[in-house]
């Protein structure tokens, strides 16, 4: 299955039925008088979070999704049926934009959350609505109201609690294939991570989530190499763990070079907790490794770790600090009180 993190479809909600103009005819009954029934509600577009999905593969190809018109009214004072509302399930972590692609109209960070994009229009009014004292016969019946229409653009951003980011063959997907059950591809090339993958981690018993994404390079939020579109994925992340390729020119400038391609790309995202690691220090000569690692430190002004995910080394000491900053975040945005939702646990823009 294809990862797919953005997807643009047109929706239409369903038309309202139609009023009817009709008048009661039956023998030994004089002056019947109207009795044509209202029009139904079109269906709506909604748009509902649900569980077992982690990508927008099904909006490749269907784009274009229409509710059905209400039922017309009828004689007899018949009124017509509602039409259905036209479901669209996304994964947990999809926001929902105008087509302007700014302006937010639904972010669906929990299973459950429901949002109405388009409404259905409303039924017509029969000509028995408006008969009155002086007007008995009314012969007019109103057309149902026209259902909103609009494209809007889904977008994903995958719901993690840390994030792996560094350079190209920096050791991002052998780190995550080594602590989860995750089997990203795996090759001595650059970018061979095209997709964004997600693994459990479990260490001393306790669990989080770790997010994989392509390599960034110089120039990255300009469009050079993959770009920066999927930097959105790690946006929601606690704690970012920056890898350093340890057999790079210099660690100090391949550090510097992802830090600036965070700040260009947004200065929450750079302001994030991070944790620095220098990666495949098993290939590395003792006096190399000092060096890289004293290079490491004078540009990220913290101590690095020493990490290799072929020997081993430094992995538990990583995964013990992620954890700690994780626990320490999620406790901060527990007592953070929350809105309250809807009954009908709704989003509300």
């Amino acid at each position: 299955m294809k990862f797919l993190d953005q997807a643009k479809i047109y929706v239409k909600a369903g038309d309202g039925g139609a009023g009817c103009v009709s008048f009661r005819r039956e023998k030994f009954i004089e002056f019947g008088g109207p009795d044509g029934g209202d029009g139904g509600r079109g269906g709506s577009i909604v748009a509902e979070c649900t569980d077992g999905l982690n990508t927008l593969i099904d909006y490749r190809y269907q784009q274009h999704f229409k509710a059905r018109t209400g039922v017309h009214g009828m004689g007899r004072n018949r009124a017509g049926a509602n039409s259905p509302d036209v479901i669209l399930k996304v994964p947990v972590g999809t926001q929902i934009y105008e087509e302007d692609g700014e302006t937010m109209i639904a972010d669906f960070t929990e299973v459950g959350q429901r949002a109405v994009i388009c409404k259905g229009g409303n039924g017509g009014f029969g000509n028995a609505y408006f008969k009155t004292s002086t007007n008995q016969a009314p012969r007019r019946a109103n057309p149902g109201l026209a259902g909103e229409e609009k494209t809007i653009w889904l977008r994903l951003k995958l719901i993690a609690d840390a994030g792996l980011v560094g350079l190209p063959n920096a050791g991002k997907s052998t780190f995550l294939a080594t602590v989860t059950a995750a089997k990203p591809k795996i090759a001595d090339y650059p970018f061979t991570t095209l997709h964004p993958g997600l693994g459990v981690v479990r260490v001393d018993g306790r669990e989080f989530v770790l997010a994989d994404i392509p390599g960034l390079i110089e120039g990255a939020h300009e469009g050079h190499g993959l770009g920066d579109r999927f930097l959105g994925h790690v946006e929601r992340c606690r704690v970012l763990l920056h890898l350093v390729d340890g057999t790079c020119e210099h660690a100090g400038k391949a550090y510097k070079v992802i830090r600036n391609e965070l700040a260009a790309y947004s200065e929450d995202l750079a302001a994030k907790p991070e944790i620095v690691a220098l990666s495949k220090v098993d290939s590395l000569s003792p006096e190399l490794l000092k060096e890289q690692m004293a290079r490491l430190k004078r540009a990220a002004k913290k101590a690095p770790i020493a990490l290799s995910s072929a020997s081993g080394e430094g992995i538990q000491e990583a995964l013990r600090q992620l954890f700690d900053i994780i626990g320490t975040a999620k406790t901060a945005d527990a007592i953070i009180e929350k809105p309250v939702l809807e009954k009908n646990n709704t989003w509300q823009p």
